[in-house]
């Protein structure tokens, strides 16, 4: 079991100081730094500025949930504040930063938009929009910050109940997305237009968090609505690659990305795909003796919810699935997640998204044996490789009659059939 973030003996001994978690900052200290940096300006109950454009959605409570419109204090534009694609060269200080100067003025709703009055329609407008759309918001009382990371959505700055929303300007809603939104498609039908038309997965989770999309429109709580885009494309792209021939070589891809090793192993075999994970001892969820986690597919996809990885998962395999897609290729992929003190506040599965992406546009080489490939990944993580292997199904179980000392050694088995790679438990 993962050791707890905060250790409060540990935390009172050092103060923040000494650093004696192994991080390289303090996580509390931290969020006081970024408090203090914006609490005069979000320091009132009214406030005008041009939001993103960004809601959140939150789950507590369904079917009745917490909705409300993010808006900063800064006019223009501001769309930097909640676009993934735009933190690639940032740090986990900056996107804290960003996140709580967002505002939430928060309402209870209920999922079936139906149902819902002319605050909800204000934030729908603003979900549509594709630029940061002027605001103004009236809070019950002035908004406590407290920047509370997750490893799901990017991080939720200062919030307090809403009075009143509206948009001081008309948004920018592109017509395509009108025609989505006013149409009768199904939720997955109008996931994968928009995504097809080339609109950025963030909008895409945006309208349907709003209750925007599907034929029976209701809201759906952020972290639930990032999954399931996610999870749709990715099941869209692996059925349209299994028609594509497979590679030819042994590749292997790598990347740094805000205190996370992103390793990607390609083989030339047919599509299966698998996320192994650790937190190193020292990260924020990594315990004195860090297990390797993991979830799986093969062609034939999932059945139930990702047990272990959770959202991570569905993040690292579309970013895997676009390559591949890209190249109009098909191959077994593993990716490997090692987790350092590095990161040392969780920011959302955006950055896994993002990091394994990255990963796949810096091709480490490409190698005539399996044997090749896992001693080039070896040498760039941290963790025991033995424990990787053994906890992966598609290393650990390629045949029933082929050992993982042989397949170390750089012995190749035949593939007949897909039963080949899965574990008993799992066929």
């Amino acid at each position: 079991m993962s050791a707890p973030t905060f250790n409060s003996k540990l935390c009172a001994v050092c103060k923040g100081r000494k650093l004696l978690c192994g991080r390289p900052t303090c996580p509390i200290l931290e969020r006081f730094r970024v408090a203090r940096t914006v609490e005069q300006r979000l320091n009132k109950r009214h406030l005008f500025g041009s939001s993103p454009p960004s809601l959140f959605v939150g789950e507590y409570g369904y079917p009745k949930v917490r909705i409300g419109p993010l808006v900063p204090p800064i006019e223009g534009d501001t769309s930097h504040l909640d676009s993934p694609l735009k933190w690639e060269n940032k740090g986990i200080r900056d996107i804290l930063y960003y996140r709580s100067l967002l505002v939430m003025g928060e309402t209870k709703a209920d999922i079936h938009v139906r149902k819902s009055g002319r605050i909800l329609g204000e934030v729908q407008e603003l979900a549509m929009s594709v630029k940061p759309v002027d605001s103004e918001i009236l809070l019950k009382r002035k908004p406590v910050l407290k920047v509370l990371p997750s490893e799901f959505a990017p991080p939720i700055g200062p919030k307090a109940e809403l009075l009143d929303f509206e948009l001081t300007e008309n948004p920018k809603i592109p017509r395509k997305t009108d025609y989505v939104v006013s149409d009768e498609l199904k939720a997955e039908k109008a996931i994968m237009r928009l995504y097809n038309w080339g609109f950025d997965e963030y909008y895409i989770i945006r309208l349907l968090s709003a209750g925007l999309l599907g034929i029976d429109k209701r809201l759906v709580p952020t972290r639930w609505s990032i999954t399931a885009v996610q999870d749709t494309i990715g099941k869209n792209l692996r059925h349209e690659i299994l028609h594509y021939p497979e590679i030819n070589d042994y590749e292997v891809y790598f990347y740094r990305f805000l205190g996370n090793r992103y390793a990607v192993l390609l083989m030339p075999q047919p599509y299966a795909f698998e996320l192994l994970e650790v937190w190193l001892k020292g990260s924020l969820f990594g315990a004195k003796e860090p297990s390797v986690i993991h979830d799986y597919e093969d062609f034939r996809g999932r059945k139930e919810y990702v047990k272990e990885t959770a959202g991570a998962y569905h993040a690292a395999r579309l970013s895997v699935l676009e390559a591949l897609r890209a190249r109009r290729r098909q191959a077994r992929a593993v990716v490997f997640r090692e987790v350092t003190p590095e990161y040392y506040a969780p920011v959302g599965v955006w950055q896994i998204r993002l990091g394994v992406k990255k990963a796949m546009g810096n091709l480490i080489g490409r190698f005539g044996t399996l044997n090749e490939a896992l001693e080039v990944i070896e040498r760039r993580l941290e963790h025991p490789f033995d424990r990787w292997l053994t906890r992966s199904y598609v290393l650990g179980h390629l045949s029933k009659q082929r050992t993982l000392d042989q397949w170390i050694r750089g012995i190749k088995p035949e593939f007949r059939r897909v039963d080949d790679v899965l574990h008993p438990s799992e066929r």
